[in-house]
């Protein structure tokens, strides 16, 4: 298993929030909207010029936003482009720690979610091929 590069980070929010952080992210960073998956809640995944998605806007209401020092707040999670997935799922039953796996919609790829010590969820983003 190898880790490759932060791929993305996901903020959280009510949904008439995200227009107003779309617009952020894209005035202050020059982001710009791009291809997402056909999510069942609204959001935008947020593209650089160049490279994949970097910051995904995900606009849910039913979801209670932890926050103190468990919490992780609007921050949702932490996805880390890898390679291994055989490999990292093996290591993940080795160590004894939990995970959720989930196709991405619509895009070749697979994740795989666990959540640290301190409640932040860790994506680990695979090829689909690996599968």
């Amino acid at each position: 298993m190898q880790i490759e590069r932060i791929d993305h980070f996901t903020i959280v929010a009510q949904p008439a929030e995200i227009e107003r952080l779309c617009e952020f992210y894209c005035t202050v960073l020059g982001l710009a909207p791009g291809p997402r998956p056909d999510f069942k809640f609204d959001g935008y995944w947020l593209y650089p010029p160049t490279g994949g998605p970097l910051v995904h806007l995900a606009g849910i209401t039913s979801r209670a936003l932890p926050e103190g020092p468990h919490g992780t707040g609007k921050l949702d999670h932490i996805s880390f482009r890898s390679t291994g997935l055989h490999e990292f799922r093996l290591h993940l039953e080795a160590l004894g720690i939990a995970a959720q796996e989930a196709p991405v919609p619509g895009f070749p790829l697979h994740q795989i979610f666990f959540s640290d010590p301190v409640g932040i969820k860790v994506e680990l983003t695979f090829d689909a091929a690996e599968l």
